[in-house]
């Protein structure tokens, strides 16, 4: 009978789950993995809980398992220093179910991080695997699939810097900037492609709302969407020394997603880029005038306005599409529009100087909207980009174009 006990207790200790454990030392927190595959996150946050004033967080081991969401904001002068991979969870139920709102566009995070004076470390190893092959099937090419998480949202941050992440297979976009001034994100490097027959859509590099004075510099981005993206609100931005392969390039929107609400994108430069078989070097898409659906896959009727926007100095190598884009005619609910009726001002936008080729005949498509046409739209130096022969540039709606005549 004794040995009957015994065994039992010892099969009741065998299922017991030992999750991470965090070892304080002084105002540093070293969070170890669990042994077992069990989920981190709580480790995690004991660590950022513990350490995240004034302090250090420590991710080392090779491999963290994250199973549930993480929200670490109102972080104050700390170092946080990965060289190990997260790996995100594969139970698709709870993250659509469980995610952290973005708070804009109906969106949701798996991990919102913020603070002042924050130091995030990846010294060129530290990796988030968002595991999203699995979203990729899962999706099967559906556009904003809800509850389909970002990797991470760093909002409320100030005076901050980011420096050597790695992300691989993110769930969806891979970041979120949003309310956040004077932070500088350099040397990381994005890879979400699918190794399927369906794609990996909306896998954009990043999307930056509502923020101010963001640097991103030294970025490498392979994805199947937006390589960097600005959305509302964004001010005073500089993109520098990126190599993007595939993706659509740089995004300017969608913007005036939402009816009868004024937003802007205002100075925003992105130089010395080389896009690799990217489908545009830069390009524009606001929504139309009318309103269809709601947020994410539909809206309309905004109002604002994107001014002071520099792409120069890119290089491009068979560019897939055109060099340059504008659309006002953005609408996901596959319904008929009027492209026309836009009232979201674009005007003052320079492309040039760009060197390199594009595999089409079109160096750029511009359509802007009859209700608020287009000024101060100019092209620096194009002769020196190679095309499949035409130089086409179709135009509509540009007031007075600089540099170029209209095809």
């Amino acid at each position: 009978m004794l040995s009957l006990h015994i065994l039992l207790l010892l099969s009741a200790c065998a299922k017991l789950v030992i999750g991470g454990t965090v070892e304080r030392q002084g105002s540093s927190c070293v969070v170890h993995a669990s042994e077992d595959g069990s989920d981190d996150a709580p480790a995690i946050l004991e660590a950022f809980d513990a350490c995240g004033s004034d302090g250090q967080i420590l991710l080392q081991d090779p491999l963290y398992h994250i199973e549930s969401v993480m929200d670490t904001t109102g972080l104050n002068n700390v170092i946080v220093d990965i060289t190990g991979t997260m790996l995100w969870g594969t139970n698709i139920t709870y993250w659509r179910a469980n995610g952290l709102e973005l708070g804009y566009l109906n969106m949701t995070t798996a991990w919102r991080f913020g603070g002042d004076n924050v130091t995030f470390n990846g010294h060129g190893v530290g990796t988030f695997d968002g595991n999203g092959q699995l979203w990729y099937d899962f999706t099967k090419g559906v556009s904003n699939l809800p509850g389909r998480p970002i990797s991470l949202m760093v909002t409320n941050t100030t005076s901050s810097h980011f420096d050597g992440i790695r992300f691989v297979q993110s769930q969806f976009w891979t970041m979120a900037i949003k309310n956040s001034v004077d932070v500088l994100f350099e040397n990381i490097w994005i890879n979400s492609t699918s190794n399927s027959s369906q794609p990996a859509r909306n896998t954009d590099g990043v999307d930056v709302f509502f923020s101010d004075r963001i640097t991103m510099r030294n970025w490498t981005v392979t994805g199947g969407d937006d390589n960097i993206s600005m959305k509302a609100n964004s001010t005073n931005i500089l993109i520098q020394d990126c190599t993007f392969h595939g993706g659509l390039g740089v995004a300017i929107g969608s913007i005036g997603q939402y009816e009868g609400v004024f937003e802007r994108i205002e100075n925003v430069t992105a130089e010395r880029i080389t896009a690799l078989k990217s489908r545009y070097a830069g390009y524009i898409k606001t929504w139309t005038g009318e309103v269809n659906g709601v947020p994410p896959n539909g809206g309309g009727g905004g109002l604002g306005y994107a001014k002071n926007i520099t792409f120069r100095d890119f290089v491009l190598e068979n560019v897939t599409d055109s060099v340059a884009r504008i659309t006002q005619c953005t609408s996901f609910n596959g319904v008929t529009v009027d492209c026309n009726t836009s009232l979201f001002q674009i005007s003052d936008i320079t492309w040039g100087p760009m060197t390199g080729s594009i595999s089409s005949g079109t160096l750029a498509a511009m359509q802007c909207s009859r209700a608020a046409p287009c000024p101060g739209i100019e092209f620096v130096d194009f002769e020196e980009i190679e095309t499949s022969g035409k130089r086409t540039i179709s135009c509509s709606n540009i007031v007075d174009p600089e540099g170029f005549q209209c095809s």
